[in-house]
């Protein structure tokens, strides 16, 4: 009984965890490009008390055995990198990822973090920079004197210049893909940064090896559906409860032992 109790406690405190995470959807639910997470469990190590196989007789052996679990633990969080819908915005700065990949950020400290959030703005020099101020790698600078500019499913990007007749080019837009998305690292501010898990960026013009296009005016949204979200979160409540409801039973069957005595 009393490993009961342990292993009930485990089970809410895994079940704690999985709020945690849907919770953090739920509240990223309209967050543009945000991917969401689930939980990943792994069940405790056990007590063999009759290993299965074992000799009974000269001809027999133990077809089953009697091993008691000692709980559960949340092993691992993963995003799961489905696309997410998108929306037209009609602003030319607002771009979005069809496919595979992610925008490259550089930081204040020289360091490249990715993103697939495209809502971009132009800076005071016409850089198109990030909702922070950071500036997208390669740096794409839209001349001073255009009065339009426009981005291809390539990623290329050409200004219209007054008194010029063809769009002059300014950039190519460069996405990167990773072996292993999962394994990057959420920095906050639809941040993400390479790991040893994820593996090295692999960076190509958009449409070529593998990455996806560029489509102008448009975000993408969150892959979050909150009706899924809202089922997961009832079946971790209710995990939750019935959990609680062995250590009390648990509770209750101990003190029905210590009275024997009486």
């Amino acid at each position: 009984m009393m490993r009961s109790l342990w292993t009930a406690a485990s089970g809410m405190a895994a079940q704690q965890g999985t709020m945690d995470v849907i919770s953090n959807n739920l509240a990223n639910a309209n967050t543009t490009g945000f991917k969401k997470s689930r939980t990943d469990f792994q069940d405790l190590m056990y007590q063999t008390i009759r290993q299965a196989g074992s000799a009974t007789g000269a001809d027999t052996k133990l077809p089953t055995g009697i091993q008691i679990g000692s709980g559960v633990r949340q092993v691992a969080t993963q995003k799961i990198y489905t696309e997410g819908s998108f929306q037209s915005t009609g602003n030319s700065t607002d771009l979005a990822i069809e496919g595979d990949g992610f925008f490259q950020v550089t930081m204040p400290d020289g360091t490249i973090n990715y993103t697939r959030d495209g809502a971009f703005k132009l800076d005071d020099t016409k850089r198109l920079v990030t909702s922070e101020g950071y500036p997208i790698e390669p740096a794409i600078t839209i001349p001073s004197t255009a009065t339009a500019f426009a981005v291809s499913a390539e990623g290329l990007v050409t200004a219209t210049i007054p008194g010029q007749t063809t769009a002059q080019e300014v950039g190519q837009l460069q996405i990167v893909r990773f072996v292993n998305p999962s394994g990057l690292d959420s920095m906050g501010k639809n941040l993400l940064k390479e790991t040893g898990s994820s593996g090295a960026p692999i960076a190509s013009n958009p449409g070529t090896d593998g990455a996806g296009t560029i489509q102008q005016s448009y975000i993408e949204m969150s892959n979050v559906q909150v009706v899924e979200e809202m089922v997961n979160m009832i079946v971790a409540q209710r995990a939750y409860e019935i959990n609680s409801k062995a250590i009390t039973t648990s509770d209750s069957m101990m003190e029905t032992a210590a009275n024997l005595k009486r």
